[in-house]
């Protein structure tokens, strides 16, 4: 969850359409948003872990003005879906980071937070949730597989989340994510080539090459250890 200052003088139930769609978000207004920057749009979508106890749990503070956090939609264990900030507003997940030499991820994302501790896997109820609202905000806003992201992604070091229990190949299975390259990557692995691969993929914080490496792992090979190795170079040598 991101840090974000509280803008003053904004109102805090925005106009949702009210809906009888028994699919649709419970609207749960948060007061901590404000005017996405310098006329941007939404051309990312960052998911999150909530790391608490519960949904409800992670739902208030979401929605509290006291800890200046927030995300547009939550989802929890058992596919309820929440929406807290309307997708034309800045929501405050991100917090520092970028994402292809781009800053200032709030005012470009979409943020989803997922009811998950980080230490067990998500729930198919989740996950069919989360495959559901995905497309939809894809094509409001015209948003390509590679845009969605994890927060770990765009905060190497800083941020772990939604971790090495989410499961990525199954969003890139149904073109919700983009695809990783297969087998017919480089044979050795500098770390200068790494960098480079890495950078192209998207991963451009000024990060250390042992933090950059351990970004990457964890969105694509969170069981590795140890060293640089020719397959951390392949997943990333395919972008769509």
């Amino acid at each position: 969850m991101g840090m974000g200052m509280h803008v003053a003088g904004i109102q805090v139930h925005s106009a949702v359409p009210s809906t009888t769609d028994p699919q649709a978000p419970i609207w749960h207004a948060s007061p901590n948003y404000g005017p996405r920057r310098d006329g941007l749009k939404p051309s990312l979508i960052v998911l999150h872990y909530t790391a608490m106890n519960s949904a409800q749990e992670a739902l208030d503070r979401l929605c509290d003005p006291v800890h200046e956090v927030s995300a547009h939609y939550l989802i929890g264990g058992d596919g309820t879906l929440w929406h807290m900030v309307r997708e034309e507003d800045r929501a405050w997940h991100a917090g520092a980071g970028e994402w292809s030499g781009q800053k200032d991820i709030n005012s470009r994302s979409i943020g989803i937070e997922l009811d998950n501790t980080g230490r067990h896997p998500f729930s198919d109820l989740q996950m069919r949730r989360l495959e559901q609202l995905l497309p939809q905000i894809m094509h409001r806003w015209s948003i390509r597989p590679y845009g969605v992201i994890g927060h770990s992604d765009m905060a190497p070091g800083r941020k772990f989340d939604p971790g090495p229990r989410f499961d990525w190949l199954r969003l890139e299975r149904n073109k919700l994510a983009a695809p990783r390259g297969q087998n017919d990557g480089p044979l050795d692995a500098p770390m200068d080539q790494f960098r480079i691969l890495a950078q192209s993929a998207g991963f451009s914080a000024d990060v250390d090459d042992e933090t950059l490496l351990s970004a990457v792992r964890l969105r694509y090979r969170p069981w590795a250890t140890g060293p640089l190795q020719s397959a951390d170079l392949v997943p990333m040598t395919a972008r769509s």
